[in-house]
């Protein structure tokens, strides 16, 4: 369990210059409503990534686009798309954030991965190398997964060059710099949930294996 004083001492070593972001998305076509906001463990997904990465970071924002920032509790801190970035996809929140605190490091993580633990983000960050400018989760089909990564503040700059040049993918951005791969122990943290069939299958799994 974790107590308010571990609580405490994990925020007191955690680095000063890494915040954590986590990527609320939007409606999703294919599930046919906002991920960030379906239920796994007893509260909407985008809060509870929040709280997972809390630990390992100085401070965590819901990066979130302007539709969905007056939905969300007072309790959490917000980074709103800003105008300049809206409608390109996910690389939006990772611009704003950079515009905002240029000089800080970002782990991102995004709303779609109900599988995951806090335990395989601290075991990520201990394996990317602090000086590369950027790490990702790497799965069986040879890709990044873009909203489960390490971008140090080196990136803001090279990720703003994209946008000027209107490129918009954050898979693109990981090969052009040959992001560092990290390959889980377990594959399924990376499992992606998008339509409501999933939904359905991961919540039995979940509540099966959290009444074990």
């Amino acid at each position: 369990m974790l107590t308010l004083q571990k609580l405490k001492h994990l925020l007191m070593n955690a680095p000063d210059n890494l915040f954590g972001l986590v990527i609320c998305g939007g409606e999703s076509s294919r599930m046919g409503s906002d991920k960030g906001t379906l239920t796994y463990y007893e509260k909407p997904q985008r809060y509870h990534v929040y709280d997972l990465l809390t630990p390992l970071c100085n401070k965590v924002f819901l990066s979130c686009n302007k539709t969905q920032a007056g939905s969300i509790s007072g309790h959490y801190l917000v980074l709103t798309d800003l105008s300049e970035f809206e409608n390109i996809g996910p690389i939006a929140a990772l611009l704003t954030a950079f515009n905002l605190y240029p000089e800080h490091n970002f782990l991102v993580a995004g709303c779609d991965y109900p599988f995951l633990q806090e335990s395989d983000f601290r075991n990520f960050l201990s394996q990317a190398g602090r000086k590369c400018i950027a790490a990702a989760f790497y799965n069986s089909q040879d890709k990044y997964e873009p909203l489960l990564a390490y971008y140090s503040s080196k990136a803001g700059a090279l990720l703003r060059e994209h946008f000027n040049n209107k490129e918009y993918s954050l898979q693109y951005f990981l090969k052009k710099i040959n992001a560092e791969k990290f390959i889980p122990d377990d594959p399924k943290v990376m499992i992606s949930v998008d339509t409501p069939k999933e939904y359905v299958a991961a919540q039995a799994l979940i509540g099966s294996v959290n009444n074990l």
